[in-house]
C-alpha cells in the first residue's frame, strides 16, 4: 500500500473502529460500587463525605447541617498506552495483524476503572480516607462533642480479603473520577513525522487523566478473617447497626459481597448453594449478590 494522507486515514479509521468497538464491549463493574464524579480541574475536593443527616419535623426554625472541616481531595492522574505499527507492514498491506492489539488497547482503557477501583480495597486496610483513618479501621469515630465513639468496619485475620458493600445508594463506597477520557490518537503527518524518519513506524496512543478514591466508609465492610457464616453474618449485622452523628441509624443494606479468586469457591457455598453439607436449609442463600473480582488476585 502506498504510504500517503489518504490511506492513513483509512488505516487510522480501521485502528479506530476496532478500539472504539472493543471499548464499548468491554465489560465493566467499577460502576456498580463506585460513584462516577467528573471532574474540571486538576483534583476535587470532597468536603460533603462523612456529612449526613436525616429528614426531620419542622418545628420552629430549620436545622442548618454546615459541612464538617474533611477537606479530602482526590488528585488527577496522567495514564497512557502506547503502540506502533511498522512502515514495512503498512508497506506489504499486513497492517490487518495488529487490529487484535488495538482492540486489546480498546478493551484495557474500559476495564481501566475497573483495576484502579476494586484495587482500593486491597489498599483500603492501609490508606486513610476522609477522617483521617484508614477506610478499613477499627477506630472510625462517630458523634458530635463528647459522645464520639470508635466504630469498626473491618474483621482482622491473616486471609485473604472479602468485601460488603452497599451499593443502591446515591453516594457509593468508591469514587471513580474523570477529567479526560481515553481516546485513541495516531501520530499523522505520513512521511514527514519525525517519529516516522528516525524509528520507521507509525504510532497510535491512548491517555486519560482520571483516579479512584474513598467515599464513605459506612458503605464498606473488609474482612480477612475466615469467609464463614459466622463472620458474614457479624460483618452484616455491623453494616445494618451503623449509625450517623446524629445517633440515628443510617439504613445501610449490604447487597454485594466482592472476593477475589482465593475466597471464591467459600463464597459461592455461603451464598449460592441452597443447602448446606450437612443438606440442612442454607439462610445465606443470595443474601447479597456475588461478584468474583480478578484485580483482586
Amino acid at each position: 500500500m502506498e504510504i500517503n494522507a489518504n490511506n492513513l486515514g483509512i488505516l487510522n479509521t480501521a485502528v479506530k473502529t476496532a478500539f472504539n468497538n472493543a471499548f464499548a464491549g468491554a465489560p465493566s463493574q467499577y460502576q456498580r460500587v463506585a460513584t462516577v464524579i467528573p471532574s474540571t480541574g486538576a483534583a476535587n475536593t470532597y468536603a460533603w463525605l462523612g456529612n449526613s443527616s436525616q429528614i426531620r419535623e419542622w418545628l420552629g426554625e430549620r436545622a442548618i447541617n454546615r459541612l464538617k472541616d474533611h477537606d479530602f481531595t482526590i488528585k488527577n492522574r496522567k495514564f497512557e498506552k502506547t503502540e506502533a505499527i511498522p512502515r514495512d507492514v503498512i508497506e506489504d498491506d499486513q497492517f490487518g495483524v495488529y487490529t487484535p492489539l488495538f482492540a486489546q488497547m480498546g478493551q484495557d482503557a474500559a476495564e481501566f476503572p475497573d483495576v484502579m477501583t476494586f484495587a482500593l480495597l486491597k489498599d483500603g486496610f492501609t490508606t486513610p480516607c476522609y477522617d483521617g483513618q484508614n477506610f478499613f479501621d477499627t477506630d472510625h469515630p462517630v458523634g458530635n462533642g463528647e459522645a464520639v465513639v470508635s466504630v469498626s468496619n473491618m474483621q482482622a485475620g491473616a486471609g485473604e480479603g472479602w468485601y460488603l458493600l452497599s451499593t443502591k445508594r446515591a453516594i457509593k463506597p468508591l469514587i471513580w473520577q474523570t477529567r479526560r477520557p481515553f481516546n485513541l490518537v495516531m501520530k499523522k503527518d505520513a512521511n514527514t513525522s519525525d517519529h516516522v524518519f528516525m524509528t520507521d513506524e507509525y504510532i497510535w496512543g491512548t491517555d486519560a487523566r482520571c483516579n479512584a478514591g474513598f467515599g464513605l466508609w459506612q458503605l464498606a465492610f473488609a474482612s480477612k478473617a475466615d469467609l464463614s457464616a459466622a463472620n458474614f453474618n457479624a460483618a452484616r449485622t455491623a453494616m445494618i447497626k451503623q449509625k450517623n452523628d446524629a445517633g440515628s441509624p443510617l439504613g445501610v443494606i449490604p447487597d454485594l459481597m466482592v472476593v477475589g479468586p482465593d475466597n471464591m469457591s467459600k463464597a459461592e457455598l455461603l451464598l449460592e448453594a441452597v443447602n448446606n453439607a450437612n443438606g440442612a436449609s442454607n439462610t445465606n442463600y443470595k443474601k447479597v449478590e456475588l461478584l468474583v473480582c480478578p484485580w483482586l488476585a
